[in-house]
């Protein structure tokens, strides 16, 4: 879009970082901890449930059951294993990330995530300088703006 001037305007990913501090390192303990507990509850459900279908089947079938019967159990099981399996690796990277919050210095500083934000440019800007932004929050407030805005 042109502006006034030959000016355009842009969109830049922009790295937000953090200060690793007591009150960050608690506050995303607490949130790794929660998504743990969350899929441990998942798991649990998933179980309970495949369990309840294969019951289902096995009071409508025939006694003994058939070939069909045991295909429909084999695959309840197979889709509650493949669930399982990606419930456990999500669990498996939650842990990995706690681990990792455990062991960061206090007063680090790490990527947290990106937004993306827009800036204008003209005729003579430095366009990787200002592509090359970042914002430094301290326990959610910003310390310092990087690079040129």
């Amino acid at each position: 879009m042109d502006l006034p001037n030959r000016q355009m305007l842009l969109k830049r990913a922009v790295n937000i970082k953090v200060i690793v501090t007591p009150r960050w390192r608690d506050e995303i303990q607490q949130q790794l901890q929660a998504q743990i507990n969350q899929i441990d509850q998942q798991l649990q459900q998933l179980d309970i449930q495949g369990q309840r279908a294969i019951a289902e089947i096995q009071k409508q079938s025939l006694q003994p059951p058939g070939p069909q019967t045991l295909q429909q159990i084999d695959n309840i099981q197979l889709q509650v294993n493949q669930k399982k399996s990606e419930l456990l690796e999500q669990k498996n990277q939650s842990l990995q990330n706690l681990q990792q919050v455990q062991l960061l210095e206090l007063g680090q500083e790490v990527n947290q995530f990106q937004l993306e934000g827009f800036f204008s440019i003209e005729p003579g800007d430095d366009l990787i300088s200002k592509l090359q932004v970042e914002v430094l929050l301290r326990d959610g407030i910003v310390e310092e703006i990087r690079g040129e805005i």
